[in-house]
């Protein structure tokens, strides 16, 4: 059986499920990208700013991107083995992704790309599971 996997993936961090001949194995990749940046602006509570107090968003965003580029570099390596994987997650992260792999022409080929909340990681299994047809194994009884 080729190896598939899943990827349950946002900008914080992503869950591979890999399923092999010999069953499931799952991996967490942590990002170390901050949460999207915003401009701090005028508050009344805080008053106004000054602009040398704040850094240009166009050199906020390129530093937010070069860490996803980092992190989808690491989920990318990840899946070097992989024949087909299933993308999805909550927000823009699992596009990203698929871009960058469809940019690259390197990795697995993407089955599908779908929208999910957060899941817990049986349920992601089991996700990952039922897209590619593979049954759970019964537990063997006690000889």
């Amino acid at each position: 059986m080729s190896s598939k996997a899943g990827i349950w993936i946002d900008h914080r961090h992503s869950v591979i499920v890999t399923l092999t001949a010999d069953g499931e194995h799952i991996a967490h990749i942590l990002s170390n990208a901050e949460k999207h940046l915003e401009r701090g602006g005028d508050s009344p509570l805080r008053g106004p700013y000054e602009s040398g107090q704040v850094p240009a968003d166009d050199r906020r965003q390129r530093g937010l991107t070069g860490e996803l580029n980092i992190y989808y570099d690491a989920v990318i390596a990840a899946l070097c083995d992989c024949q087909s994987v299933l993308l999805f997650g909550p927000g823009e992260a699992k596009g990203e992704l698929h871009k960058r792999l469809l940019r690259g022409k390197r990795g697995p080929r993407v089955a599908a790309v779908e929208t999910e909340d957060k899941m817990t990681d049986p349920q992601i299994i089991a996700k990952v599971r039922a897209h590619f047809g593979v049954s759970v194994p019964r537990a063997q009884p006690a000889t």
